[in-house]
């Protein structure tokens, strides 16, 4: 019995899993090859033809090697809009992106295929749906201690040196979010698994998912900014207000002495 079910086993094997293989590779390597002639089109001008980096012929780097990357780094630039830019600067800006998902899958599986680097993550390394109390706290907490210097403690955003700036996190989705912190875009260090595990990130987009919907309990939040929009509402609002009142007290006055004097 024992030696009729291993010869099963091993003859269903034989029948099927070389024919599913052949068939994911087939499907993988046409992905590619998709994702290639997407590149040559809408990448290359910047990037090099095969993604080695270019010049724009004035001696400075028009757009960065790719080689070794990762899928993940693709799915984030082209997914986020980002990539294609619209034109150099010191900021590359969130927009609606050019590129269907199927499209950007491809032009992820080509990168990934020059050389190895961070894989797109899979959907329950960052679903934050079942989060628990605990989590969301903790997840504050290493927000607080790693993020907040750039992206404010309420994920808001700030500025950077140089024009650049740390861009609000609000609306973002979860993988866009656990894929920055996996590559670090632009000026953004990179957290990797060794440097921050992944249930670590996974608290952080529970808690950034959190002030989503989180009421603000002075009334009108302005924009979460802290000290500086609300200095600037007191300076501008409030002391504008106590100014107009004095002219107006002023103007009364004065014109209360003229009647009185005609």
């Amino acid at each position: 019995m024992l030696l009729f079910g291993l010869l099963a086993v091993g003859s269903a094997y034989a029948a099927f899993a070389p024919d599913n293989a052949v068939a994911d590779n087939s499907a993988q390597s046409q992905k590619i090859e998709e994702g290639k002639k997407l590149f040559a089109v809408g990448c290359s001008s910047c990037h090099g033809l095969n993604a080695e980096g270019g010049g724009n012929g004035g001696g400075k780097m028009a757009g960065p090697s790719l080689i070794g990357v990762g899928a993940a780094a693709v799915d984030f630039q082209v997914g986020t809009g980002r990539m294609p830019a619209m034109q150099p600067g010191a900021q590359i800006p969130r927009k609606t992106p050019a590129y269907s998902e199927q499209e950007i899958e491809a032009l992820a599986a080509y990168v990934a295929s020059l050389a190895p680097g961070p894989a797109v993550p899979a959907s329950d390394a960052y679903d934050v749906s079942k989060a628990t109390d605990e989590q969301i706290t903790r997840g504050g907490e290493l927000f607080r201690t790693n993020c907040t210097a750039c992206h404010n403690f309420a994920g808001s955003g700030g500025a950077l040196p140089n024009g650049k700036y740390a861009p609000s996190l609000m609306g973002v989705s979860e993988r866009h979010i656990y894929e920055a912190m996996l590559t670090g875009p632009q000026q953004m260090p990179v957290f990797s698994d060794q440097v921050m595990q992944p249930e670590d990130k996974r608290d952080i987009i529970a808690y950034l998912k959190t002030l989503e919907t989180q009421k603000n309990p002075g009334g009108f939040g302005l924009g979460r900014l802290g000290p500086v929009s609300e200095g600037l509402w007191g300076w501008i609002v409030g002391i504008g207000l106590l100014v107009a009142v004095a002219v107006w007290i002023g103007a009364k006055g004065v014109k209360a002495k003229g009647a009185k004097a005609k």
